[in-house]
């Protein structure tokens, strides 16, 4: 039986990029501790497990400490994961995190397809003077070329300079008024899929900053990963406040999104197109937790 490929789980504990609220920063070690939780079993739905199937390693949280270099430590940690031959899911912190982790993705894959659930199209051009505003990262992907296609679902904030800004980069906008089960475009690899937690309704997700009504419940999210069966090249599960969840419902939720993400990923692993840079032959999982344990990731 041929080994699974790896899955590797990175940590970015930065919120310095939202715009209403601080404590995203806080929530991987949130993440982790329902992940690892004896409330549940290590099962997908997809019927796959957690140490047998699936091969998650968690790679720990990246350095970060809001500097102008978090960017690149950010991408680099990605790209660590990408050379190791592993699929990276990474959790954060706000959704700014999905800028810098696509310029590893892309600069692996190429251009990718991005699926992206949310209620809101952070596509803003800026928001507050901040071009790198969790409300903008789908505007730097779009402009710099990471993203072939970006397909949003379960948005309800369309105000007018989004609904311009989605005319202007070509996105497929699904709001969550038109939502139905089955109405997803089909969708080729490789396949990115980012999770802005708000993308739920607040009934399901009480632990984001921005409670929006309306949104998606989570048999809605986890049928659609259920439906996917195209290379995924990662993916990431950002925008948990743990100062506003209540009884780590939302962390749950958060867990078991990591969980089935890994799980498909698993059964349709995106390959590289080319090496990232000379580290591909030789950048093993040792190496890689000598650099985390040394700061470097």
């Amino acid at each position: 039986m041929t080994a699974p490929v790896p899955i590797h789980l990175i940590g970015l504990p930065t919120d310095c990029h939202s715009s209403f609220l601080r404590g995203p920063a806080k929530a991987p070690a949130h993440i982790r501790a329902a992940l690892n939780s004896d409330h549940g079993n290590p099962a997908s739905e997809r019927g796959t497990e957690l140490g047998i199937e699936i091969d998650l390693v968690d790679l720990g949280d990246v350095a970060l400490d809001e500097g102008s270099e978090d960017d690149d430590r950010i991408t680099q940690a990605v790209a660590y994961a990408l050379d190791a031959g592993a699929i990276p899911i990474s959790i954060g912190g706000d959704h700014a995190v999905s800028y810098p982790i696509l310029k590893a993705i892309a600069a692996a894959h190429g251009p990718v397809t991005i699926l992206h659930f949310d209620a809101h199209p952070d596509i803003y051009d800026e928001l507050g003077g901040d071009r790198r505003s969790h409300a903008s990262p789908f505007a730097r992907i779009m402009e710099d070329g990471l993203a072939k296609r970006l397909v949003q679902v379960g948005i309800r904030t369309m105000n007018r300079h989004c609904r311009e800004q989605a005319e202007r980069f070509g996105v497929e906008v699904i709001e969550a008024r038109h939502f139905r089960p089955g109405c997803l475009p089909a969708l080729d690899g490789p396949l990115y899929i980012s999770i802005d937690l708000d993308g739920f309704d607040p009934a399901f997700a009480p632990g984001v900053s921005h409670h929006e009504p309306g949104g998606l419940t989570v048999r809605d999210v986890t049928d659609i990963l259920l439906g996917l069966d195209v290379p995924i090249a990662g993916a990431d599960v950002v925008e948990l406040n743990p100062d506003r969840d209540i009884n780590g419902m939302t962390a749950v939720l958060a867990a078991k999104m990591v969980k089935e993400l890994a799980a498909l990923a698993t059964a349709y692993p995106a390959r590289a197109q080319g090496a990232i840079s000379s580290r591909a032959e030789t950048l093993g999982d040792s190496e890689i937790a000598s650099r985390q344990t040394n700061g470097a990731l």
